[in-house]
């Protein structure tokens, strides 16, 4: 089980409950305003949480299919498969969206190579109506890596509870930075 401590994502304006062995991937290379992306320090599964424009689908299941397949370069509906589809109720009291939880995989060309990785990945949608934005966080766990850096099978669990502890406690803190 993972360590897991309490951080401040873009500036403090929300905070999430996250691995302290997670690696801010701001601290290596640069990263864009409108993401926070986090790395595991022993293989290229990651956590990234997105700002994004709300997409048209007024159907919030249909939103997050819409997420999941825009996270493949060439999206491609024969690599995707979506195994489940959620909502996971807030129930803190704070008026944080409750998020849609996808679960799915993709076959994706990684870092531009030619052979297909196979990625597990959760997406947790959170709609900010008020705001026209959808803030999406998306665990990538790449089960079959062709160069290296697949997880452990013995290592998705702990992966996937890490992902749920970040979409639970995900609080929007400042909603000024959907300005």
């Amino acid at each position: 089980m993972s360590s897991i401590a309490q951080r401040e994502l873009f500036g403090g304006a929300i905070t999430a409950d996250l691995p302290t062995r997670l690696i801010d991937v701001a601290q290596l290379r640069e990263v864009p305003d409108t993401q926070e992306v986090f790395i595991y320090p022993d293989s290229l599964a990651s956590f990234i949480v997105e700002v994004l424009e709300r997409v048209d689908q007024s159907d919030d299941y249909e939103a997050a299919k819409f997420h999941f397949g825009a996270l493949e370069d060439a999206p491609n509906p024969e690599h995707q498969t979506v195994f489940d589809i959620k909502v996971l109720v807030n129930d803190r009291g704070d008026d944080t969206p409750s998020p849609v939880i996808l679960h799915g995989k993709q076959l994706m060309h990684k870092f531009n190579r030619q052979a297909l990785d196979e990625v597990e990945i959760l997406l947790g949608l959170f709609r900010v109506q008020t705001k026209n934005v959808d803030l999406v966080v998306s665990a990538n766990i790449p089960i079959v890596a062709n160069e290296g850096g697949a997880v452990e099978e013995s290592q998705v669990p702990g992966i996937k509870s890490d992902f749920y502890s970040l979409v639970r406690s995900l609080h929007i803190v400042d909603y000024g930075l959907f300005a």
